[in-house]
């Protein structure tokens, strides 16, 4: 197995608008025994503009063992996001999620979809955003996005699911510019959990988080240090 801390901005499989410079170009340069895999062996997906870690499978044999795996629900995936919002605990969204029923670009909560299940809980309050830590027990396409935006606590710099920006009162200009600069939805993939497909080992992978959202956070620190 590959295990990759994917950048922000990174696409993963190449499809119309990037035909190159994806993860999987990467991995055919790298690891040329992918190619004749499906997907070049990769298990699971990251949005483009989502940083961190995904596990990319060497052999027939391990990517055989790691959808299985994923299919049973036996990946742990947790995830930091900074949304929007004040919540006082913790909780779980069982939302269902498929293709919105008008734009077809997008995924939303919808009576049809597949089912899809999130756990999130505190891991900093600040004035009018949080910094949740997110665990997935399913994996739908954009799932942390679409459930987050549906219980009213968007990601911030979430381009497709937030809305408008909402500022907080009497926010310095330093935490207004890192708002509007944020031009990415507020989350990272940090650890990931799995069984070796060839050890049976339990294994843990853990990766810091990406450096725009690290500023992000201590702007949205500082503004709360300064507000006290």
């Amino acid at each position: 197995i590959l295990v990759v801390n994917k950048p922000a901005g990174l696409v993963v499989h190449p499809a119309a608008g990037n035909p190159d410079g994806t993860l999987l170009n990467a991995l055919l340069h790298h690891a040329p025994g992918v190619a004749g895999l499906p997907r070049a062996g990769i298990i699971h997906r990251l949005d483009k503009d989502t940083s961190g870690i995904l596990v990319v499978a060497k052999t027939l044999e391990a990517r055989t063992a790691l959808v299985e795996q994923l299919q049973e629900r036996r990946f742990t995936r947790e995830y930091d996001a900074v949304v929007e919002g004040t919540m006082t605990g913790g909780g779980r969204v069982d939302a269902p999620i498929g293709r919105h029923p008008v734009d077809r670009k997008r995924m939303a909560v919808t009576p049809k979809g597949k089912p899809a299940v999130t756990h999130y809980r505190l891991k900093e309050r600040f004035r009018a955003h949080i910094w949740l830590k997110v665990r997935l027990e399913t994996g739908r396409t954009h799932q942390i996005r679409v459930h987050m935006a549906h219980i009213r606590h968007p990601l911030v710099g979430d381009p497709v699911y937030r809305g408008r920006l909402r500022m907080p009162a009497g926010a310095s200009e330093e935490l207004r510019s890192a708002l509007r600069g944020f031009r990415r939805q507020a989350l990272h993939a940090a650890r990931l959990g799995l069984t070796h497909p060839r050890t049976g080992e339990w294994m843990e992978w853990e990766v810091p988080m990406a450096d725009d959202l690290v500023a992000l956070v201590e702007t949205l620190r500082r503004d709360r240090e300064e507000q006290q």
